[in-house]
């Protein structure tokens, strides 16, 4: 009698919310598929709705909606810009592209997010912005950066792409930049397979940003009937994404309530059940401050040490459970060390935490059964001292 293995937890599975089909067939048979569609303001207002934002523009990525805050800064070489070594090549390119220098600050050892006592020695007279990553949606110290932004007049930008539904202090995040950068990319708790889309908090941004979208052009504007026609009037790309991602988003973003409901009940499973294991084997939880609510974008551990951190996937892959570790830090990747330079004093907990750190599986879809499968694949494995 042959015996079959039981299917494996996949880390992320796109979550499918009911309507999809139904919007994308909309879209195409209405005749209407280029950008700023209906489907497209559809998911604006849900989007504004949802973070307090003064004004969303869908992009087709987060890596391009951080390229246009790159383009309204008018960043220029000699320019810096401080943010944390632990995110994304993204956050890094879109300034580095503008010819400016990224300046990579040291982690929290709690949050992992951009530890904000380390900012203030980072700024020169060349600095331009702070760019702040909210890590697995739980909010960076916003009052101490925002503060000193302030006392410097440097230009806050959130990179959001884990953040969307999260909150600091009770106000939303991606509501506290100038500019805040939002992914719907498909490992996102709100998805459309590739796409983002671009926060403005600053009104006095909000024209030139639909310019720089719309290839530099003031084409915004004549649909509207502000102008007779539409010239070439500033640099600008192709950032505006097709109504039909429109429609697909439009579609998660209605039941965004339902999707965080069922993720949240997975990351506090994850975070009671694994409690006394944690504790035994000297494993770091997330620790989420107070004042911060996240949306439960990913669950994460902190294991001992590298070597445990690898026999750790593999005793869960082992187990059918697929675990994934994050970043490599950016000051000191090849393009890191070209294009940036780390901030006083370095970033010796990035390189710690990037050793040691896994995601469990999370998504939507992931029902009570998968939850216990790797609960109980974790809960076997024993740290190596």
């Amino acid at each position: 009698m042959n015996v079959i293995d039981p299917p494996v937890v996949p880390f992320n599975r796109t979550y499918v919310a009911g309507n999809e089909l139904d919007y994308l067939a909309e879209a195409v048979h209405q005749g209407s598929t280029c950008g700023d569609g209906p489907f497209t303001r559809r998911a604006t207002a849900l989007l504004r709705e949802l973070t307090g934002a003064a004004e969303a523009l869908l992009t087709t990525s987060c890596t391009h909606a951080l390229e246009m805050s790159a383009l309204l800064l008018g960043l220029r070489p000699g320019d810096e810009v401080i943010m944390p070594s632990f995110t994304f090549v993204s956050t890094a390119n879109a300034y580095a592209l503008r010819g400016a220098t990224p300046v990579f600050a040291d982690c929290r050892p709690d949050t992992l997010n951009l530890d904000e006592r380390l900012v203030e020695a980072a700024i020169t007279e060349r600095t331009r912005a702070v760019v702040v990553v909210h890590y697995a949606g739980v909010a960076c110290a916003m009052e101490a950066i925002g503060e000193l932004c302030e006392r410097y007049g440097l230009t806050l930008i959130e990179d959001n792409a884990h953040g969307l539904g999260g909150s600091y202090r009770g106000r939303p995040l991606g509501s506290f930049g100038a500019l805040a950068a939002q992914s719907f990319h498909s490992t996102k708790n709100a998805q459309c397979g590739e796409g983002g889309a671009l926060l403005l908090n600053d009104g006095d941004l909000i024209t030139r940003a639909e310019i720089i979208r719309e290839k530099g052009t003031d084409r915004s504007r004549f649909f509207r009937g502000q102008v007779d026609k539409y010239r070439w009037v500033d640099i600008g790309s192709s950032y505006l994404p097709s109504d039909v991602l429109a429609a697909q988003l439009a579609a998660q973003l209605e039941v965004f309530g339902d999707i965080q409901r069922r993720r949240q009940a997975v990351w506090h499973a994850y975070h009671e059940g694994l409690a006394d294991w944690a504790d035994r084997n000297g494993v770091a939880r997330p620790a989420v401050p107070d004042g911060c609510a996240h949306p439960a974008h990913l669950y994460h551990l902190l294991l001992p040490d590298l070597g445990n951190r690898q026999a750790f996937i593999g005793h869960l892959a082992g187990l059918g459970v697929q675990a994934a570790f994050h970043y490599h830090p950016l000051h000191t990747a090849p393009a890191g060390r070209r294009y940036g330079r780390p901030a006083p004093g370095g970033c010796p907990v990035t390189e710690s935490v990037a050793d040691r750190l896994v995601r469990l599986p999370l998504f939507a879809g992931l029902d009570e059964a998968g939850v216990t499968r790797v609960v109980d694949a974790v809960l076997t494995y024993r740290v190596r001292r």
